[in-house]
Formats: structure tokens, sequence, C-alpha cells
């Protein structure tokens, strides 16, 4: 008797635990997506913005399964929202999309106005895979998004819930402000920057035989050498003109010819004073007569001559001096010497 009792109670074990373990073994328990984020192209309240959703889906996407985003109530998705205004990537691979599933391409729709709706075609999406979901304008994989979603009204931690028959589940938190912009401001003064490097050249003796050019030594150099430069900037706004006054070389009552407002060529034995330059940087340009290969001087004493000018505003533009002086044999001995005035006017 007592071994019947044991069999029995042992057989209403075995068929109480096959009741049991009949349910449990059926269900399918969801797997939490991770390394989840929502980047929004704007985080203030009631404002249009683009969604950039990435997860990892521990299970992946079977075909014909969904994924549901879901947004809490007070995001606003607009009603004409379509698969146009949205991109789906399996890890980093764009799929077709389109308004329902057709072979492998996914369906993508706005279910309502807080939640979208994705349906996976007949391609799988393996476990572990990284899915990425853009929403609005920054969507540009078949075509270009136009429509947004509106924030909520409301500033401060916003969940948005991934969900579907994918299986796997979980939740993304968002941050909406009150306003997300910083006024940054500052102001920049009108500029003009203008050195010269070298205020003390000159010619040496002067010969009737040979030409001469000014040097920083200073003394006569018998081929071609740059003076001195001129560096000009400015933030002008309708650029700058740079100009030159002052009396040509002279001692006492006698003065060496200055060539004037014509470029000339050097000519030995002739009696001669001038000047040309030439520009590097900036967009500043030398005035003629003073650009090309001969020189001229047509300043005088009383009269400024335009030298440089730059029509809008310039980065530093470095003008290169060089003069030339030449006499004759009549021309009177002396102490020969002349200042000229530079000046550089912005025209802001």
């Amino acid at each position: 008797m007592k071994k019947i009792n044991t069999i029995t109670s042992l057989g209403l074990v075995i068929a109480m635990f096959a009741i049991l373990a009949g349910p449990f073994a059926q269900i399918a328990y969801a797997a939490a997506i991770t390394s989840a984020s929502d980047t929004l192209s704007s985080q203030k309240v009631s404002t249009l913005a683009n969604h950039d959703i990435q997860f990892t889906s521990p299970t992946g996407v079977a075909s014909g399964q969904t994924i549901i985003i879901t947004f809490p109530s007070d995001f606003s998705i607009a009603a004409a929202m379509d698969f146009t205004d949205m991109d789906v990537l399996d890890d980093a691979v764009n799929a077709t999309l389109a308004a329902t599933p057709s072979g492998a391409t996914w369906g993508a729709v706005r279910t309502s106005a807080t939640v979208i709706t994705l349906t996976n075609g007949t391609t799988a999406v393996a476990a572990a895979s990284v899915i990425r979901i853009k929403i609005g304008t920054n969507a540009v994989n078949q075509s270009t998004g136009v429509r947004q979603i509106t924030n909520t009204t409301t500033n401060g931690s916003k969940v948005i819930a991934i969900s579907g028959t994918f299986t796997d589940t979980g939740n993304i938190t968002v941050n909406i402000l009150a306003d997300d912009q910083v006024a940054v401001t500052a102001t920049v003064d009108q500029s003009l920057t203008f050195t010269i490097n070298d205020v003390a050249v000159g010619f040496g003796s002067l010969s009737a035989s040979a030409a001469c050019f000014a040097s920083p030594t200073p003394a006569c150099s018998a081929s071609e050498i740059e003076a001195h430069t001129l560096i000009v900037g400015t933030n002008a706004s309708n650029g700058y003109t740079m100009t030159v006054q002052g009396a040509t070389l002279t001692a006492g009552a006698f003065t060496i010819t200055a060539i004037g407002g014509t470029n000339t060529a050097s000519s030995v034995g002739t009696e001669q004073f001038g000047l040309r330059m030439t520009a590097t940087g900036g967009s500043g340009t030398v005035t003629a007569p003073y650009a090309a290969a001969g020189f001229a001087y047509a300043g005088t004493a009383s009269t400024a001559s335009q030298v440089t000018s730059a029509t809008g505003a310039s980065a530093n533009t470095t003008y290169s001096v060089r003069y030339l002086a030449n006499i004759g044999s009549a021309t009177e001995a002396g102490s020969y010497s002349g200042t000229l005035t530079y000046v550089t006017t912005a025209n802001f």
C-alpha cells in the first residue's frame, strides 16, 4: 500500500510539472536594446527638429517584423510625413523604403501624431546589428526629407519608446529645453594697419655714366634693388588709397628733375628721379604710373600723387618700393636730399 502511494504521488508531481512547463516553455522574453540614442537637430520647445535614432538590436529583425517608435504625447509628427522623410540603416547600409513592405523593401509610415511604424521586408536583420533611423530633413538616401517632428510644448526629460514585433524593446530619453540657443555677440572695430620698414634710404654718390638705385644702406646700387617696404591692410569695406607727397631731390636752389606722371625707363646721363612699386599679398594694387617696369614721380612739395589702392577690405599687402636717380654731366654738385611723405587713407 505504501509503495502504491509513492508511485501515485510521483505521478501527480510529473503531471503537475508537465502542466506547468507547457505554457512557460512557449513564452519569449523581449531583449533590451543597447547603445540607444536620439540626436535632435534642435532641443527647443515647440520647434521643428530632425531625429537621428540609433540602437543595437540584440535579437535582430526577422522578415515581416515591425519596429515601432512611440514619442511622448506632446510631440507632434507632421501629418504628411512618409517614407520620403526617413532613412533606415542596418549596420550603416541604407534600406530601400516605401509606404508598404515588398520584397527587400521596408515599409515606413506615420501611424499617428506620435507613432512611426517600420516594417521589415524579406531581408532579415542579424542579431547585434546597429539600427539607425533618420527622421526629417536629415534623411537623404532616396530623397531629401522635407517634414520634421515638432518638439514638445514643455521642457524637461522626455522618453521615446522602442517596441514592435521584432521583440526587442527599450527607451531613449531626450531633454527638451526652453531655449537651446545662446546669443553670442562681438564687435569688430574698424582697422587700418600701415607700416614702413625703413625710413632712411639713399643713393650715395651719383654718376652721369651709370644709373643709381637707392638702397637701405644708403648707398648707390648699380642694379635695381628694393629700398624699403610699405605694408597696408584694412577691413574698410571700400578699401584704401595711399599717396606720396614731397619735392624731388634738392640741394639748396638745385634739383634733380622728377620724371613726372609717365612711366619712363632709366636714361643714363639724363636727370631723373622716380620710383616704382610691386605688390604681393592681399588685394592691394599699385597705381599707374608706378606699376610698370619704368619709373615715375608726379608728387611735389604741395601735391600728393596716388601710388596704391584697394577697392575693398584687404589682408596685408606688401609694397616693395624702388627708387631711381640719374644725373647729367652738368648737374650741379651738392648734397641732395628729399622727404617723401606716404599717407594711407581707409575708406570705411
